[in-house]
């Protein structure tokens, strides 16, 4: 992982390979470019005229641009590098937290391959100083494991275009001594990190990710953050009669695993539940995918990584409320042992399901999981799922929906998201799709209308809650794993997508912020 301090140096005197900057858009059609504060110091080595000569070089401030240009004299630094913030706040307002987030990220992308950056963007409080810090770690994210592994007698060789990423970060304006700066640090570094494990549990190749070595990477992750846990291999499924997750893994020579990791805190007076859908790769079972649709579904597992990586972010930071997360891992391939369309599953609860579409399964094996977590009788669940392209063709590749059986609940985590800076929408349940699952075979079908099929999902979810327990439920099928060109903090493929909205739910309910 990249290395991060906090500096109280001038950029002057710094030791570091480049010196970032923020610049912004001047309010008003001739408003010009602004150096934002922290850039104080810089802007006075260039005689005042640092805005005009990034001006002369292009620059308008805009979000995520960014512009190098050789530092002044006397500095120890080689470059400047200006990053766009957007806009200039309004009087009496200041740049969003995520603003910070995202340049950094940005600037972190940018600069591959460089040893050491210092960063002296704006900083008001603690909070800023905390915004910087995860978007440079997260922005400096790079997933090569797969990539220049040796020769055959295992000597290391680097490609020739290969940069490491980003090494250290010093972030300028913070206070190394204050607790709220040190707090705010230590937990963008946590948070970060563990973003991080899930990104790159997303990008690993099926073949080397299947359930049992998820279960194996979370056992490991349990016994290094004093996490209680509990792994359920395919004999104590079929023994639980866990037909749901067993259902789905059937077709395939990996077999499924539940997972239980159990986070607690003496001082806790409230016990969150955390369930994630865990598919390590889906093919479509029997109801196979078409053409084009299962080059990227190693990445059905995102619920899952950010359900693991949520639990041992809330143990890293020593929250004072029980998290438990539930895995539900099994990988969905068509062969002759395969679940069909038209068979029958019992469940966990002990309601019946009759699988009209095998590539339906990420329902399945959420269902028995949220069955068996209402078993804690915990204060709330949410799961976390790339559960249907339906959802994506609502809202798009950005944004995650939530549904939920508590209208406040569901505004909470939308709150939640929105200030941790991961895009959601607050979605309904409408009553009336759900006659369209009924079954003249079973229970409950596990397909209903087309229409609205991101919803009925939703309202399929909902039938294994427990009594009384409030619930939320985020299909994260479109932010999950991003095939574009990368942005912000925002990377190719995996991104980590709801950790932060998990781990920031945890600390208010912690913090006797939620009923």
């Amino acid at each position: 992982m990249t290395a991060l301090t906090l500096s109280t140096a001038a950029a002057s005197g710094l030791r570091a390979d480049a010196i970032v900057v923020g610049v912004a858009k001047g309010a008003g059609s001739k408003g010009g470019l602004v150096v934002s504060s922290g850039a104080e110091a810089v802007d006075k080595a260039y005689d005042g005229k640092l805005a005009s000569v990034l001006e002369t070089l292009g620059a308008t401030g805009a979000e995520g641009e960014v512009t190098k240009l050789p530092a002044p004299s006397g500095f120890k630094a080689p470059v400047v590098v200006a990053v766009g913030l957007g806009e200039v706040p309004k009087k009496d307002e200041t740049y969003g937290t995520d603003a910070l987030r995202r340049a950094a990220g940005t600037v972190a992308r940018a600069l591959t391959g460089v040893k050491k950056a210092a960063f002296a963007l704006p900083v008001e409080d603690a909070g800023d100083a905390g915004a910087i810090a995860e978007g440079a770690l997260l922005g400096a994210y790079s997933f090569d494991a797969y990539k220049d592994q040796g020769d055959a007698k295992g000597a290391k060789k680097k490609g020739k275009d290969a940069k490491a990423p980003l090494a250290e970060i010093a972030v300028l304006g913070g206070k190394p001594r204050d607790k709220a700066y040190k707090a705010a640090v230590d937990r963008a570094v946590a948070v970060a990190e563990e973003m991080n494990r899930a990104r790159d549990l997303i990008n690993t190749p099926p073949n080397d990710l299947d359930p049992e070595a998820f279960a194996a990477v979370a056992t490991a992750a349990a016994k290094e953050h004093g996490i209680k846990i509990q792994v359920l291999d395919e004999k104590a499924l079929a023994k639980g009669g866990f037909g749901g997750i067993l259902g789905v893994g059937v077709g395939s020579e990996a077999p499924p695993r539940l997972v239980k990791l159990s986070y607690t805190h003496s001082k806790a007076k409230k016990h969150l539940a955390f369930v994630g859908k865990g598919i390590t790769y889906d093919s479509g079972g029997i109801s196979l995918k078409p053409a084009g649709h299962n080059e990227t579904m190693k990445c059905d597992m995102a619920g899952a990584a950010a359900v693991f990586a949520a639990v041992v972010a809330a143990a890293r930071l020593g929250l004072e409320v029980n998290v438990t997360g539930w895995l539900a891992l099994a990988e969905n391939m068509p062969s002759g042992s395969a679940t069909r369309p038209g068979d029958v599953l019992r469940m966990y609860s002990g309601k019946t399901v009759e699988v009209l579409n095998t590539d339906a399964e990420g329902r399945l094996v959420l269902a028995d999981a949220i069955t068996k977590a209402s078993e804690d009788k915990p204060d709330a669940i949410v799961d976390v799922a790339t559960l249907t392209g339906a959802m994506m063709m609502a809202l798009g590749s950005r944004t995650f929906g939530i549904m939920a059986n508590d209208d406040a609940f569901r505004t909470s985590v939308h709150e939640i998201a929105e200030e941790v800076g991961e895009p959601s929408w607050p979605m309904p349940l409408p009553a009336d799709l759900r006659k369209g699952m009924d079954s003249p075979t079973a229970d409950i079908a596990n397909m209903g209308e087309r229409m609205g099929g991101g919803l009925v999902a939703g309202l399929f979810l909902q039938e294994f809650v427990g009594e009384g327990i409030t619930w939320a439920h985020l299909d994260i099928a479109g932010p999950a794993f991003h095939e574009g060109a990368p942005f912000g903090y925002t990377p190719k493929g995996g991104t980590g997508s709801a950790v932060r909205t998990l781990v920031r739910l945890a600390e208010c309910t912690a913090a006797g912020d939620l009923g």
